[in-house]
């Protein structure tokens, strides 16, 4: 199931919804601890535990956390920036009963859990309390961040001060931003959901997940399936690899029009090129980009297909041959950019991944998959979907041009193309996580199959 993510305003709203039916903050506060409490006793059991809180309503959480683990039996001490400062934390302070020390004079434990600062964070910290946390973390066995790490801004995915790497995160409620954005993402190790009851009427913003993958009826066939349409170009190596992706992908029938590489599928379709492969009616979608080339004729390929009419995945060389001075032909197409062909066709200015995407999605008109080992896919009205953290291993040629195949593949099959995009960043990156270590960009395509089980 997709899972919603909210930026920390859009948290504070959804906290305020809960409570105008009656619900008070400390039951919130309860929630949230007693779902951390949980998380820890499950990874680490009865081992001694440090926590660390903060001033605010994070620390009032990292106070029930406390007291919950040591009524379990754990050996508990707590380690405090300052008094408590909202209503709620003092008077889960007030239940705590346990040791309490200045974070200065914290002693380090096997267990390690943050509740310094969580969501809504606007500036780093303090140097000296930076270096508690950083030494407290790396002198434990386990570490476990409450909502987020300490020093983390909830919405950008940037780190306001040094933090340190956590074994684990328990998102509170619901995911934020930066539990999917680089760098901060990198920060919180794995992260598990707490749920404390919120929800939110319609998100903007959600987690990739699994797709859900339907099987051919007894009424399909190859076209039913999908007819993809890579053109290919100088590099036939790349068009051949989003080709057979394709296949490997579901689509029912593929056809390469173009120079090719290597050894392709007889079940691949390869001709030269030719305008007139634009014009059979049962093309689901049309895939350009890979291994196009930049020339007079690769030019000439992409004005065919861009006054095609079809429905298109734009990939790589077609990014940089349209630059920016074409946005208007983009509209209704998927565009895959890596990031440096995503400032050459729409510029950097300063922003995040995620705002950046979503304002060159709304100025193309475009859905435009950012990738990246935080891929994002963002949709021209706004809304958008993070991905969880790919295999670092996909960083290597040729991966790219997979997923434009891919993409073809689920566009073809008739998806959504906001949803497409989305499946498509799922099974690529399940295909990197069954390929293993370093992979070949060929071993996606092979691992597709089995990826796609998952999802049937």
């Amino acid at each position: 199931m997709r899972r919603i993510v909210l930026t920390a305003a859009e948290t504070r709203a959804a906290e305020e919804a809960v409570m105008a039916t009656g619900v008070s903050v400390e039951t919130l506060m309860e929630r949230a601890g007693a779902a951390v409490a949980d998380v820890a006793w499950r990874v680490a059991g009865p081992i001694e535990t440090l926590i660390l809180c903060g001033p605010g309503n994070n620390g009032g959480d990292g106070y029930v956390v406390a007291r919950l683990l040591a009524e379990r039996g754990a050996q508990v001490r707590v380690a405090c920036l300052g008094a408590p400062r909202t209503e709620a934390a003092r008077k889960a302070a007030a239940r705590w009963t346990g040791p309490i020390s200045d974070l200065a004079e914290a002693k380090p434990a096997p267990l390690l859990i943050d509740a310094l600062f969580g969501t809504g964070l606007s500036r780093g910290l303090d140097s000296d309390v930076a270096a508690v946390l950083d030494h407290m973390v790396k002198r434990s066995q386990r570490s476990i961040a409450v909502d987020l790490p300490s020093g983390v801004d909830t919405d950008r995915g940037r780190l306001l001060s040094a933090v340190p790497g956590f074994d684990m995160t328990v998102a509170l409620g619901v995911l934020k931003p930066s539990h999917r954005l680089l760098p901060a993402a990198g920060t919180c190790g794995r992260v598990v959901l707490g749920e404390i009851g919120l929800a939110a009427a319609e998100p903007k913003l959600g987690e990739i997940a699994r797709p859900r993958l339907a099987r051919p009826s007894v009424d399909d066939h190859k076209y039913s399936r999908g007819k993809v349409l890579v053109v290919g170009g100088a590099m036939g190596g790349a068009a051949l690899l989003a080709a057979t992706a394709a296949q490997r992908a579901g689509a029912g029938y593929v056809e390469l029009a173009g120079d090719w590489g290597g050894i392709a599928p007889h079940s691949l379709v390869r001709h030269v090129w030719d305008d007139k492969a634009l014009e059979d009616e049962r093309i689901g979608a049309i895939v350009i980009g890979p291994g196009l080339g930049r020339d007079g004729d690769a030019r000439a390929r992409l004005d065919a297909v861009l006054a095609s009419g079809r429905k298109l995945v734009i990939d790589a060389d077609a990014l940089t041959l349209i630059g920016k001075a074409r946005h208007d032909r983009l509209k209704g197409a998927i565009l895959t950019p890596h990031w440096g062909e995503f400032t050459r066709l729409f510029g950097d200015d300063g922003g995040d991944r995620l705002s950046q995407a979503r304002g060159a999605a709304a100025a193309s008109g475009a859905i435009v998959i950012l990738k990246g080992a935080d891929s994002i896919v963002a949709h021209p009205d706004g809304r958008a979907a993070i991905a969880p953290l790919a295999p670092t291993w996909l960083a290597s040629a040729g991966t790219g041009d997979v997923l434009a195949g891919i993409v073809g593949a689920m566009l073809a099959g008739g998806r959504d193309p906001f949803e497409a995009a989305q499946a498509a960043l799922w099974l690529h990156a399940e295909a990197a996580r069954l390929a293993g270590p370093m992979l070949l960009a060929d071993d996606l395509v092979e691992k597709l199959p089995h990826a796609a089980m998952a999802c049937l």
